[in-house]
């Protein structure tokens, strides 16, 4: 399921922000997925799904390019380093 909003915005604030019509929708989902994700609220895998992206490596891409980091824990790169032992014993 997914929900439809709607925002106005003036032609002037468009041109100033150099956002084509045809961009603003894909402009203001990443928008929003950004700020759900500096903020905490939205997980990697939640900004991944709303933006329609299909591998980690595209959520650092996109994270990268708007100058956001990564969450990743010591936690997490522990669990890395035991999915790689575990490989590397096979």
């Amino acid at each position: 399921m997914s929900i439809a909003i709607t925002v106005e915005l003036p032609e002037s604030v468009a041109e100033k922000l150099g956002i084509s019509q045809n961009d603003l929708s894909r402009t203001a989902l990443e928008a929003i997925a950004l700020e759900g994700y500096r903020s905490d609220c939205l997980t990697g895998f939640q900004v991944m799904e709303m933006l329609g992206l299909e591998t980690r490596l595209e959520l650092d891409a996109f994270l990268k390019a708007h100058r956001v980091d990564l969450e990743y824990s010591f936690e997490d790169l522990e669990r890395e380093q035991a999915d790689l032992d575990f490989l590397l014993k096979k």
